[in-house]
This record gives C-alpha cells, structure tokens and sequence, in this order.
C-alpha cells in the first residue's frame, strides 16, 4: 500500500463517504494512484536533446574530436594524404561521441525521481486528468442516476489532485466550490497523511452536495464507498 495507509485509515475514509451520503443524492469515489504514467518518452527526449546539443557545444568550446582520435592513436593530419582519412575518424568520433552521451543521459534520467523531476508538468497534468477520467468512466459515475458522481482522484508520484463531477451536479453546484475539495486533500497529501486528506475532501464535498443535491426519499448507494487503490505502473 502506498505510504502510511493501514487498514484502519482505509475503514476511515469508507465510512467518512458513507457519512457524507446520507446527506445527498450525490455518489463520492475515491480513487488514489501511486503513479499515473510511467513517461517513457521523458529518457529519450532529454538524452536526444543532450546528444544533440552537449557535442556541439563541445565544438563551440573549442573541442576537436581528432583530439580524441590523436589521443587512442588514430590519422595523424600532418599531409594531405591523409586528410580524409581523418575526416572521417574525426566524424566517426564525433558520432560515437553522441551515442555515449545519448545513452548515459538515458540511464539518468531514466531514475524515477529524475525523471518524474525533468517531465513537464504540463504532461503530468494531462495525464493525471485523462487517469482520473478513465476511473470516473470505468467505474461507472456517468450512469448513476441523476448523473450526481463525483470522483476525488489523487496521483502521488506527480502530486496532483483531480475532482472531476458529472452534468448533473455541475448544473446545481458552481465550479468553484470544487476547489475547497481539491485544497483540502492537497493539504492532506503534502503532510503525508493521505487517509485524513481524503476524509477531509470526502466531508467537503458532502457538504456541497448536500446543499445543492439534497437525499431523495428513495436514496440508495449505487457505488462501492472506500478508497480504490490503483496498482503502481
């Protein structure tokens, strides 16, 4: 389980939701991701950049790859004969020197924490959002009846929180009251006591939709109450 959940933490935020509940037509799910996307693309990009540009900056600094050639004995440009021969061992050189440099940026960036460091946080963002719609869709907050879901989705590793409410209770509740939702379980998060962020976002967002989606006389839990935890990419 992700960092300091427990089974008594989980059994807080099942019953903190179904608290918020009994006083709304509205359905809460929770949804906690340790990580949203892996970012393969992030190594290449940067080791492609740094292959690209760290050579070349070389040249401009004064760098000569016959230097190297030089140094492990390769064409000596003393005659013309020779030129070609180490053009195109100073070309091979430069080229391998790329390929070096495109590697080692990889396996470097490659480390979670630099990677998760180097992705843009604009692409963090996106794929938090397209995560947090996929769960609000595949666990069905679409189709409750009245069309009054609403999901609290969090993903850990990007530090970003997502509260995503369906037509019917975006008709009744201004948009801006999700944001005290969102706060409250950032507030959570960034003390590391994830369980009291949620419980803490569960009971705002029950009292929004308490007032602008009051119970109905017929009210029935159309969806699973707790914490879904999604396994680690």
């Amino acid at each position: 389980m992700p960092t300091n959940m427990t089974p008594e933490d989980l059994d807080r935020i099942a019953q903190a939701v179904a608290e918020a509940e009994k006083t709304t037509a509205g359905e809460i799910f929770c949804v906690l991701a340790p990580e949203v996307s892996d970012y393969r693309e992030t190594p290449l990009v940067w080791a492609a950049a740094t292959a690209l540009v760290l050579p070349a900056a070389a040249l401009f600094a004064g760098f000569r790859p016959e230097m190297l050639t030089r140094l492990f004995g390769g064409w000596s440009v003393g005659h013309a004969a020779a030129m070609d021969g180490a053009i195109l061992s100073a070309l091979s050189t430069y080229i391998a020197l790329q390929a070096v440099v495109f590697v080692l940026a990889a396996l470097v960036v490659s480390i979670p924490s630099v990677r998760r460091a180097l992705t843009p946080g604009a692409l963090k963002a996106a794929r938090v959002k397209k995560a947090a719609m996929e769960q609000f869709l595949s666990h069905g907050l679409h189709v409750t009846r009245d069309r009054t879901g609403v999901l609290i989705f969090a993903a850990l590793a990007e530090h970003r929180v997502e509260v995503i409410a369906d037509e019917g209770i975006y008709a009744a509740a201004p948009n801006a009251v999700w944001d005290e939702v969102v706060a409250d379980l950032v507030a959570g998060l960034k003390r590391d006591a994830i369980a009291d962020g949620f419980v803490a976002a569960v009971r705002r967002a029950g009292a929004i939709l308490a007032e602008h989606v009051p119970p109905r006389s017929d009210n029935r839990n159309e969806l699973a109450d707790g914490l879904t935890i999604l396994p680690k990419r």
